[in-house]
């Protein structure tokens, strides 16, 4: 298991300079204009080191590999969606990073106090966006991998107003952005359950 999540670390080894530019370009983007980019920075910036991993084992054939290997399926699985799951704090936490410097260095831009619920809250639209990701690339694969990311992106994009949006009016309510919080983390925690189970299944019946 260990040594999987170290060849998605390795494989992206190379890539590490598009992780970095990721941060920077959604950094600039959305930290002068949106007051809630905290979120779509930390978002953007883990599901694109996501796309990079998936898109990596297409390309350098992997998982035909793997499975070669005295390796079970379900652990290629398992530990896919744990390294999706890791990048996923990485980016979340580099949005964090970030903004602190930001608020430091830029007062002017006057971006509002965040903590631990921003860090969830972000951290829980990926792993549904990962919960929806994972079945779809482990079931369509070569054939269209390149579309579904394309229109995972576009979604992303399309979606970013209309979820500032949501957020800005929960954050009005303290009591209730709490609440509801605690339970989308909740629901979303057994959608990725699901999902793995689901990724798994697909993944065991495919023929490579």
């Amino acid at each position: 298991m260990l040594s999987l999540l170290r060849k998605d670390f390795i494989a992206l080894k190379s890539s590490l300079w598009v992780v970095l530019l990721y941060l920077v370009v959604f950094s600039a983007a959305f930290i002068p204009k949106m007051e809630l980019s905290i979120y779509f920075v930390g978002i953007y910036t883990a599901f694109g080191s996501i796309i990079l991993v998936t898109m990596n084992d297409i390309k350098n054939s992997n998982h035909n590999f793997l499975v070669t290997l005295p390796i079970s399926r379900r652990h290629i699985v398992l530990a896919k969606y744990m390294t999706t799951i890791l990048f996923t704090f990485c980016g979340v936490l580099g949005s964090y990073v970030i903004h602190l410097l930001v608020k430091l260095a830029f007062p002017q831009l006057s971006k509002p106090d965040f903590g631990i619920i921003d860090i969830l809250v972000s951290v829980g639209l990926l792993l549904v966006l990962i919960s929806i990701y994972m079945p779809l690339f482990y079931a369509f694969s070569k054939k269209g991998a390149g579309v579904i990311n394309t229109v995972f992106m576009v979604c992303m994009i399309l979606l970013a107003q209309p979820a500032a949006i949501l957020f800005d009016m929960l954050g009005k309510n303290d009591a209730a952005r709490n609440q509801i919080t605690f339970l989308i983390l909740i629901g979303t925690l057994l959608l990725l359950a699901a999902s793995y189970y689901l990724t798994r299944y697909l993944f065991t019946r495919k023929d490579l």
